[in-house]
């Protein structure tokens, strides 16, 4: 579903799946929201999730046609929603920083949008998102461990970049801005369902972009079907171990 330019193309957007095993059925939804770090960005994000709940329609086609199949997201017993989700932080670049250095998760997580949006009802109700004990996934420079602008410490080292960029007009005021964003958690995965428990939520160290990917490990229950003794001769299923517990990517 794309929710790009004018809200139709594809840079931005999500796809989703739907899936049942035995009798409990499943969503998985992936999404890059809108960005910006302009006030009032985070409500861009805020309406995209409203539109994908909202429009995100999956087609009626099941083999049992006695059994119900989820049309919408929330129909679903248990759903997981990940990406690149990019709510920023509401502070200072030097505020932000600081924290980071000090692996003030908790701190830097009270400034967190999509915290300050959820807790205020406005996005994201009624899902969870297990505790962060990791740093911001965005912006690094790209095959480093360092965030975007960290190695701009003199007024040379900035004129110099100014110099190579000099034919795109930009000012030293708009380059430091853009090398020098503050650490974000952009990456993030969220869930909800009755039976769902999270494990594991922790980020990777890929190092090939400028975001790290973040994962998940999930424990969840399954209602199976009740098979009768004669039945159970008849008919041959898969086996699955319940309850299920897989790992979940997300970028």
């Amino acid at each position: 579903m794309g929710r790009g330019i004018m809200g139709l193309l594809g840079n931005k957007g999500s796809i989703a799946m739907s899936m049942t095993i035995h009798k409990t059925s499943f969503c998985f939804v992936c999404s890059h929201l809108a960005s910006g770090e302009k006030e009032g960005d985070e409500l861009k994000r805020n309406s995209d999730v409203a539109e994908i709940l909202k429009n995100t329609q999956f087609p009626r086609i099941c083999k049992r046609p006695t059994r119900q199949v989820p049309e919408r997201i929330m129909d679903h017993d248990q759903a997981v929603w990940f990406g690149d989700l990019n709510y920023r932080v509401m502070l200072g670049y030097e505020e932000t920083r600081a924290l980071v250095e000090d692996n003030e998760w908790e701190s830097l997580l009270e400034k967190d949008q999509l915290n300050i949006e959820k807790q205020a009802g406005r996005v994201f109700t009624g899902w969870k998102e297990g505790k962060i004990y990791f740093a911001p996934t965005y912006k690094y420079t790209y095959n480093s461990d360092d965030y975007a602008g960290e190695k701009l410490k003199s007024k040379r080292s900035v004129e110099r970049r100014h110099e190579r960029y000099s034919n795109w007009n930009l000012t030293h005021g708009v380059i430091l801005l853009k090398l020098s964003m503050k650490p974000v958690l952009c990456d993030r995965i969220l869930w909800c369902g009755d039976g769902i428990e999270q494990l594991q939520y922790d980020r990777g160290e890929l190092k090939f972009s400028d975001h790290r990917p973040v994962f998940a490990v999930f424990k969840a229950q399954v209602e199976t079907f009740e098979i009768k003794p004669k039945e159970a001769k008849e008919l041959k299923l898969a086996s699955w171990k319940t309850p299920l517990s897989y790992p979940l990517a997300g970028d």
